[in-house]
């Protein structure tokens, strides 16, 4: 009896394991999906049916795992800003932050994630921004998103003004509103999509700004 309940548990959490590898198999199928087509049709023009067809998956599913395209497009600027690596970029820049002294090499890091992670987000904030300025729930998740900036960079600039390390004259309002533009989509846009520079020419240009604009000449 007792052998075959420890039989029946096992294949219970074999079940459960290998349903939740087969939900995460599909929600990345489906982000991958979303992404191609919003950014190749634009979000008015993909339909939840499209990106269902090509995750190959069923309607129902796409509406359970993300609520629709607005789910989507959140969901979209979630995966974009955690990088690349396994660690979030987010929590990165705070261990680099509050580990690193220098305040040169603090931004260097910074234009180094940048280059990592503009091209994972930019275009999703791109995306929203268009779509914001005909559709209700776009337009409030692109001020989410701004504001979500916006502290980042206040959080970021508040600790080069407190430490000391910013030039005298430059405020620490002064200080956010140049790591708020330094960080914008619109920048990525101008510099990688349009004039064709490489993500690294853009890390390593927005680093070069930022210390000029902030730190001691």
């Amino acid at each position: 009896m007792q052998r075959k309940q420890n039989v029946t548990r096992r294949k219970r959490a074999y079940d459960v394991s290998g349903r939740r590898a087969q939900a995460a198999r599909s929600r990345s199928a489906v982000l991958a999906a979303a992404e191609r087509l919003f950014l190749a049709d634009g979000y008015a023009a993909t339909t939840i049916a499209r990106i269902a067809e090509a995750a190959e998956v069923s309607v129902e599913t796409v509406y359970k795992a993300f609520g629709g395209k607005p789910g989507l497009v959140r969901a979209l600027a979630g995966r974009g800003l955690t990088g690349q690596g396994v660690v979030p970029a987010e929590q990165r820049s705070d261990e680099m932050r509050l580990a690193e002294r220098d305040p040169h090499r603090i931004i260097a890091n910074w234009g180094t994630l940048g280059a990592e992670v503009a091209p994972r987000i930019a275009p999703i904030l791109l995306l929203v921004r268009a779509a914001a300025a005909t559709d209700p729930e776009m337009s409030t998740l692109l001020d989410e998103l701004s504001a979500e900036r916006l502290r980042r960079m206040t959080i970021n600039a508040r600790h080069l003004y407190e430490a000391g390390s910013v030039r005298r004259g430059v405020t620490l309002a002064d200080a956010v509103d140049i790591l708020y533009t330094y960080s914008s989509p619109e920048l990525f846009e101008l510099l990688v999509c349009r004039r064709g520079w490489t993500p690294e020419r853009y890390g390593r240009f927005i680093a070069d700004a930022m210390r000029s604009a902030l730190l001691p000449r």
